[in-house]
């Protein structure tokens, strides 16, 4: 069975990370999705049970969520749902497998900072929460901290025109 969901929850666990001998980057997870619904009885909001998932991410995406996703944060995954029987000598259950096409942080709890990927190969991002050199960008997306850069919660300060005579 493979149908595509959407799934937002909680990372439950430290983000385990390996490369196999073959160089696939692999990071896997397990989440905590739970739902909350208003019991008009109560006349309160309660918990439903929650679901879990392990969430499986590959290659790029894998490295990704190694440096940017930590136990207990809210997030958002995309993929491709696996569900499978097992089975061993003492028990035997079904397991629920998200493999990830998409990973990210839920708005709704927090905010984020982008950073660009570096191509594969060069040395990885830091997480946000660890200190970093301030730079420059230079990939002419961002945009720079200049005086006439707008300014969070207002509109930009007017820019001084100055006049060149040649």
């Amino acid at each position: 069975m493979s149908d595509t969901i959407t799934v937002t929850g909680i990372v439950a666990t430290t983000p385990r990370h390996l490369v196999t001998s073959s160089g696939l980057a692999i990071t896997s997870f397990r989440l905590a999705s739970s739902q909350r619904r208003f019991d008009r009885v109560k006349q309160s909001w309660v918990d439903a049970e929650t679901n879990w998932y392990t969430v499986s991410s590959f290659r790029q995406l894998a490295h990704n969520v190694v440096s940017s996703v930590r136990k207990g944060e809210h997030v958002v995954v995309a993929g491709r749902l696996r569900i499978r029987p097992w089975e061993n000598a003492d028990r035997n259950g079904t397991s629920v497998e998200v493999e990830a096409e998409t990973v990210g942080h839920d708005l709704a709890w927090c905010s984020t900072v982008y950073t660009r990927s570096p191509p594969p190969g060069a040395a990885s991002a830091p997480h946000p929460t660890e200190p970093t050199e301030q730079t420059e960008p230079t990939d002419g997306f961002l945009p720079s901290d200049s005086d006439d850069a707008p300014r969070l919660g207002g509109e930009a300060e007017p820019a001084a025109l100055v006049g060149v005579d040649s």
